[in-house]
């Protein structure tokens, strides 16, 4: 079990700007905070993409319910990461102090039955309290089976998802990232190829998958994206790295910066929603590998696609100019999406900042102003509130308010981890201006704000004699 200084320790991010400002350290969560979001759900949120690794949840069946396919992240490869894997532990396995011998023996049931290149336990509360010694047990079983078996303990009392996000880089950190070398770097005949790292990027709906092309024409080759898309030796080999990309806002900013001060390898953040937000991570990864022949590829490469989407883009960007957009996410979608948004001519007239940190809401008013509108509040009634004094005409949030969009007859768009349909690089500009329209355009919004039949202003034609009369003329 962690102590309080490993906590603390995590929660002070020297990172981060306002820690850096006022040496305050993050936020400690307050009673009932944990409720949208655990450590242990950060933790396996970001480490769940790892495609080929078998995730092991060491807890009562309720961590791990429905487990599969949770999270929408897509793998070109193995399905492993899918499998929902617990100890199941009940009553009589705490009662009777077995619960370290029955994690034990599941680790030796997935590698018999997986061959997994690795085992990542998760720690959850039970055991947590209960006083297991999941290092032990992890490293017990790492020599007697030959297969790393990486201890997350991530117990959901720490803290938030954010604190959870942190322990599992760490985790990343401490037991893999090292432990192996990359395969040697390919040559061109052209330019030189380098190796480049992206952490905080979940591929969700394999959106990734769009951007890749552009980092593989520009000669970048990617030696790990944490985790989306990820397999285990690609972790191991993260150190190789010449430079970071920092996608999802600071949610493992402590990956970066450990590598920053033992390997010397720098880190710049950025996002990959939006035109000009890609075009400036393009940019971002010439300026930071200083290659002066990559730089001017680099802006021949934007030039080309940025032409090509803005043409494309055209006649959609007519039928969404101006329309409202009520933004309520968290994290780096609360002012990543926003840039998007504004590239399609639309206007946000609020952002939800529930789950974001202080460099994402400075982020926000970089993009909105100063007096940028910001929600915490997530209620049914607070976001009805804010669509009918703003006149918002399509609310874009995660799947837990589509029943208040849809029950208010307010047009919707998933934007969180569990939508269908990706986002990312310029072809995912495309695929958002399309849901959108399709949304807000769609004829079923008329039909469900209009009076019912039986409620028609028109009088019912006259009653009498135990039939409806009517008036003809027979000419």
């Amino acid at each position: 079990m962690k102590s309080n200084k490993d906590i603390a320790e995590l929660l002070d991010e020297p990172a981060c700007e306002h820690n850096k400002k006022e040496k305050s350290g993050c936020a400690k969560p307050k009673p009932g905070s944990t409720a949208g979001g655990c450590a242990f759900d950060g933790a396996q949120i970001a480490l769940l993409p790892i495609a080929d690794v078998a995730h092991l949840v060491h807890g009562s069946i309720a961590c791990a319910g429905s487990s599969w396919d949770n999270r929408g992240t897509r793998s070109s490869g193995s399905q492993l990461y899918q499998i929902g894997m617990t100890t199941d532990l009940t009553e009589q396995d705490v009662i009777m102090g077995r619960s370290e011998k029955r994690l034990f023996h599941s680790i030796k049931q997935a590698i018999d039955s997986y061959n997994p290149p690795a085992v990542f336990v998760y720690n959850t509360c039970i055991p947590a309290l209960v006083g297991d010694d999941i290092n032990a047990v992890c490293k017990s079983a790492s020599e007697k089976w030959n297969v790393p078996v990486i201890p997350i303990d991530c117990a959901g009392f720490y803290g938030t998802k954010n604190l959870g996000n942190r322990i599992a880089g760490d985790a990343m950190v401490n037991h893999v990232i090292g432990t192996r070398e990359p395969e040697p770097q390919p040559q061109h005949p052209n330019y030189k190829i380098h190796d480049v790292n992206l952490i905080g990027e979940y591929n969700i709906a394999g959106e990734f998958w769009q951007v890749l092309p552009l980092l593989d024409e520009m000669g970048l080759r990617v030696l790990c994206t944490l985790s989306g898309d990820a397999r285990f030796h690609e972790v191991q080999t993260m150190h190789r790295a010449e430079v970071n990309m920092m996608v999802c806002s600071k949610a493992m900013v402590n990956v970066a910066r450990k590598l920053q001060k033992e390997y010397g390898t720098p880190w710049f953040e950025g996002s990959f929603y939006g035109i000009s937000d890609t075009s400036q991570a393009l940019r971002d990864f010439a300026k930071s590998l200083n290659d002066e022949d990559l730089v001017e590829r680099t802006e021949k490469i934007i030039a080309r696609e940025e032409a090509r989407i803005q043409a494309t883009l055209e006649p959609w960007k007519a039928r969404l100019k101006g329309k409202r957009v009520l933004l309520f996410t968290g994290g780096v979608k609360s002012w990543s999406v926003i840039s998007a948004l504004q590239d399609l001519g639309m206007v946000v007239v609020a952002t939800g900042t529930k789950k974001s940190t202080e460099e994402d809401k400075a982020r926000i008013r970089e993009l909105m102003g100063n007096d940028a509108m910001m929600i915490e509040d997530g209620s049914p009634k607070a976001l009805l509130k804010c669509v009918r004094d703003y006149k918002v005409d399509i609310l874009i949030a995660g799947g837990r308010n589509m029943y208040t969009a849809l029950k208010a007859k307010i047009p919707f768009l998933d934007i969180n981890q569990e939508r269908e349909f990706g986002y990312e690089g310029y072809q995912g500009m495309l695929e958002l201006v399309r849901q959108l329209s399709l949304t807000i355009e769609s004829p079923v919004w008329e039909a469900v704000r209009a009076p019912a039949p039986w409620k028609s202003t028109s009088p019912p034609p006259p009653f009498e004699g135990g039939r409806l009369t009517r008036e003809v003329n027979h000419g």
